[in-house]
């Protein structure tokens, strides 16, 4: 029997006391309002106690809740930094780790999955876990072959316990909205209810993995495990060692935090081009570095993690994102438009004007226009205020865009990618990233075009 089962009255009492505690501050808010005190300093103080109650019990919590916190601590960049600073620990233990399965659990699991005797199948098998996320744990262990492996365990009763907990904050998602300024909630959370399904299917992550550890084979910037045995509840992979991003993120050099973000940032972009897959899940606690890159033992290679949720782009990133990149870096105002309402972001219904689209999108692909940019918090809280001030133009015209469903995960991902970048405030190259990957970025010169069409056209008449 799962600890998660057994104390869901438990669970759904503590995410049941959130929506109270907010509320209660929301009336000591006013109060200290009424009493003088500005509404701006106010605001700060009720957006830290909400932040400290939530990431406490969230923390506390395996499942639909910690899951949630792990999409929501890679924004912390956006967030001011008197309510981010006290708390980045704890966003950090979110991002890294729960509290562990009873060992009599994991046996019962292994035992059922692997067998009677499935300790023989193991020189060495670690009780203690080396790792907690939402959904299982791993331990580390040598397989009968000797080769050091992680052995993830799913907790059972996981996938009742992330829908319950995901409906129980959907319930009062409009009540999370003032912790992350210019984010919407509630499809986040709608967006991790879909993905429940794939991620408790350990069969489509080995799946995903093994595609990205063969295509990553040799490659001199990024490492994948390859996968060694999977069956149901029970996933095992390669081990491997390294630095964690978030000890990056806390205490890394500025070559360490500078490399780590270029790597980032071009496995964002090479993975769906290199394996038609986007790893969905770019929170710190999924990505490593490790020493022997391409200049040697001084040098770092990324590290990539659990591909339990992905989206599958088969062509790689859609066009439309690099075309529109492109258009907009050269203020091509009219151009952008009819792309963007030809995708979907603006629906048929709606007029915006060109000019004022062009001006909500310049500052948010700043990166893409200089050579090299340096992501910091400043920068991402400066995007996020501009976008939640409800007096800003920004604001105005960013209400009446949409979100089509076939790029929602990928513009969770890109934000979420850009708010790991900013934790590590790592200067990027990323301009060279998006010519290498991005398709429509680097627009084809035609007469290459036509002369590719006349070579192909002779062959074909030799032929």
């Amino acid at each position: 029997m799962s600890d998660l089962p057994r104390k869901a009255v438990t669970r759904t009492a503590k995410l049941a006391a959130l929506p109270l505690g907010f509320a209660g501050r929301a009336t000591w808010g006013l109060g200290k309002r009424i009493v003088g005190e500005s509404a701006e300093l106010v605001g700060r103080e009720l957006q830290q106690r909400t932040a400290d109650q939530l990431f406490k019990v969230l923390g506390e919590l395996k499942g639909g809740a910690m899951k949630f916190g792990q999409a929501l601590s890679v924004f912390e960049s956006a967030l001011p930094e008197e309510v981010a600073g006290p708390y980045r620990a704890a966003l950090t233990k979110l991002q890294e780790a729960a509290p562990p399965m009873p060992t009599r659990t994991v046996h019962a699991v292994l035992e059922e999955r692997l067998g009677k005797d499935w300790q023989e199948l193991f020189l060495e098998f670690e009780e203690k876990p080396s790792a907690a996320a939402s959904i299982g744990q791993v331990h580390h262990g040598v397989w009968h072959d000797g080769r050091e492996v992680a052995v993830k365990v799913q907790y059972p009763g996981a996938g009742e316990a992330l829908l319950s907990d995901l409906n129980q904050l959907s319930r009062f998602a409009r009540l999370l909205g003032p912790l992350i300024p210019g984010m919407d909630i509630k499809p986040l959370i709608a967006e991790l209810k879909d993905r429940v399904s794939e991620e408790l299917d350990y069969g489509l992550e080995a799946q995903a993995q093994e595609t990205h550890a063969e295509e990553f084979l040799d490659d001199p910037d990024v490492v994948v495990p390859g996968v060694v045995h999977q069956c149901e509840q029970v996933l095992i992979t390669e081990w491997m060692d390294g630095i964690p991003l978030s000890e990056i993120i806390s205490e890394g050099t500025p070559e360490q935090r500078d490399r780590a973000g270029q790597l980032l940032a071009r496995f964002l972009f090479s993975g769906p081009a290199r394996t038609g897959l986007l790893h969905a899940d770019p929170h710190p606690g999924n990505f490593r570095l490790l020493p022997g890159g391409p200049a040697g033992d001084d040098d770092w290679r990324l590290g990539v993690l659990d591909f339990g949720t992905v989206d599958r782009l088969p062509g790689g990133l859609p066009t439309p994102i690099g075309d529109s990149l492109r258009m907009t870096l050269d203020g091509d105002a009219e151009a952008v438009y009819e792309l963007l309402r030809a995708e979907g972001f603006v629906k048929d219904s709606i007029e915006l004007d060109p000019s004022a689209v062009l001006d909500y999108l310049a500052p948010i692909i700043e990166p893409a226009r200089a050579d090299e940019f340096t992501f910091t918090r400043g920068w991402m809280r400066s995007q996020a205020a501009r976008v939640a001030d409800p007096r800003s133009p920004a604001h105005q015209l960013g209400k009446q865009l949409n979100l089509p469903p076939a790029y929602l995960l990928i513009h969770r991902v890109t934000l979420s990618t850009i708010g790991v970048l900013c934790q590590l405030g790592a200067t990027v190259r990323l301009r060279d990233e998006l010519e290498e990957w991005l398709p429509g970025f680097v627009q084809e010169d035609v007469e290459d075009t036509e002369h590719v069409a006349d070579v192909t056209e002779e062959s074909a008449a030799e032929a």
